[in-house]
């Protein structure tokens, strides 16, 4: 027996199993997290005035910033924040401690901002469904080519993320696979902790983008912005500037021109007529005007840029956007000054992008019924488990057979979560179903191997290695069928049904390539 555990903990198989889960704990990362995570921050709020950074969208859950302490008293969930902050009087300023940094805040409103969750304890992102939000299903009213939809993706983001809603996902859907055409074409926009009524204020909004000059409006986005530039060779980081460091940070100047008409050029050459010319301390020249040119969207000011001092009193149609971006160290700096302009040119793009949405479909789950639908689908996962294990006992009354095939089958939960966690695929009620259609189909290919493998009497090793041929023979028959039926529902419903579908695929691929392989290790090497 000894030797048959040796055998079996050294096979490749196995080993690689092992690899797989041991990584995926560490993509999952479960942790004893207390405290009320950060979801987002509102513009202008008491808490953004603060400082307190806005929430990046693709930051792991577990390294969101959560809030530890108010005015010094702890902060273990989000029922200790609101009790917190209620206590707090209005007009007073008092200390936010959280795993980032320590903050300042006056309360000038009994909302400072702030819109928290119960810090997540793993990096496994939940879906609409298990954590509550509103899902709203988008249609442009003309058809958009691909680089349309981006920018218009793009600019839904920019001017969410304006409002403080940071937690959301805006993706393009179709009603029909590729290979049979595109069929209708949808906008899918889901965002966590938001009710119904802001999202639809916030959708149905025709979009406004303008660009000031002191009070003065000078152009605004659609017919005033001819062109955008954006290939490598007409956008980027200066050449004339480059980067630079100042005292431990790098800086980085990028740069890229726009057109306007000539009736926008001819409201900025009279707006800055008038103007000064300022010296830059920094690039040591007389380059800038003295008023900057503001960009708002949607009446909320996003950015502003410096005015060369050649555009003063000119009604020119060619205008040189310049802006930098700052990092811990050259090649940060250098990512985040083109993330600026790729931000400014969506901005400017978008503006003038002509395409109205019209609100197809609204879907909105309260955070209590998606706790609810957590205890329920974690209640019916573990039943299914249950159920498959006493049948499993039942039909071989081995616990050398049945244990490891239960050990397998949660082998392949732990992988495919931390796959999820990893790519940051959300987890929702359809990701879920997908997952027990994996560990159904799992078990099934352990019976068939177990099956197929035990039958007969001669057990020398060649006809042990035919067994496990045949048995892998109709396992990749049935995955290839899964696969294959899985693939349209990608695309049904709006893409909807889109969890559901890629989880059972990646289920099933793990499943075929790496706990099957082990698990006929195991009975090869034991049951021998």
């Amino acid at each position: 027996m000894n030797y048959k555990i040796k055998k079996l903990i050294t096979n490749w198989r196995v080993i690689l199993l092992a690899l797989f889960i041991i990584v995926s704990l560490v993509a999952i990362h479960p942790t004893l997290s207390k405290g009320a995570a950060v979801r987002s921050v509102l513009a202008n709020s008491s808490a953004s005035i603060a400082g307190i950074p806005q929430p990046k969208p693709n930051v792991q859950p577990v390294a969101r910033e959560k809030i530890l302490s108010i005015s010094n008293k702890p902060v273990t969930d989000v029922e200790d924040y609101y009790k917190l902050l209620s206590a707090t009087e209005l007009n007073r300023t008092f200390t936010i401690k959280t795993t980032k940094a320590s903050y300042r805040i006056t309360k000038s409103s009994e909302d400072i901002g702030l819109r928290v969750y119960e810090a997540p304890s793993t990096n496994i992102r939940k879906g609409l469904d298990l954590q509550g939000g509103t899902r709203v299903l988008l249609q442009p009213e003309v058809k958009l080519n691909s680089f349309d939809v981006s920018v218009l993706i793009d600019n839904m983001k920019e001017r969410l993320n304006v409002y403080g809603l940071s937690d959301l996902t805006v993706r393009e859907a179709n009603d029909l696979p590729p290979p049979l055409g595109t069929g209708s074409q949808y906008i899918v926009v889901e965002i966590a902790g938001a009710t119904e009524e802001e999202v639809k204020d916030l959708l149905a909004k025709q979009g406004k983008f303008e660009a000031k000059i002191g009070n003065k409006t000078v152009f605004k986005g659609g017919q005033d912005i001819v062109y955008v530039a954006r290939s490598a060779n007409e956008a980027g980081i200066d050449p004339s500037a480059g980067c630079g460091q100042d005292n431990s940070r790098w800086f980085c100047s990028f740069r890229f021109s726009i057109t306007l008409s000539q009736e926008a050029a001819q409201r900025q050459a009279d707006a800055t007529r008038d103007l000064a010319v300022v010296y830059d301390s920094v690039s040591g020249r007389s380059d800038y005007l003295s008023e900057k040119l503001e960009l708002y969207l949607d009446d909320a000011k996003v950015d502003e840029l410096n005015i060369g001092a050649d555009l003063k009193g000119q009604a020119v149609t060619q205008i040189a956007i310049s802006g930098s971006g700052s990092g811990a160290n050259e090649q940060d700096a250098i990512f985040n000054s083109l993330q600026s302009m790729k931000r400014l040119q969506t901005i400017l793009i978008t503006g003038s992008l002509p395409v109205k949405l019209s609100i197809v479909k609204t879907d909105s789950i309260s955070p209590v019924l998606g706790e609810g639908f957590v205890k329920n689908a974690i209640l019916m996962s573990l039943l299914a488990i249950a159920a498959v294990a006493i049948t499993v006992g039942i039909r071989y009354r081995k616990l050398m057979i049945a244990i490891p095939i239960l050990i397998t089958m949660l082998s392949e939960v732990i992988i495919l979560l931390g796959v999820a966690a990893f790519i940051g695929w959300n987890i929702d009620l359809a990701a879920i179903a997908g997952i027990l259609v994996a560990i159904g189909t799992g078990v099934d290919d352990q019976i068939v191997i177990t099956d197929e493998t035990l039958k007969g009497e001669t057990a020398n090793v060649y006809n042990w290695k035919e067994k496990v041929k045949r048995a892998f023979l109709i396992i990749m028959l049935a995955y290839l069928t899964v696969v294959v039926a899985m693939i349209p529902l990608i695309f049904a419903g709006a893409g909807l049904l889109k969890g559901f579908a890629i989880t059972t695929i990646i289920g099933v691929t793990i499943g075929v390539f790496v706990t099957r392989p082990a698990y006929s290790a195991f009975v090869e090497i034991m049951l021998k």
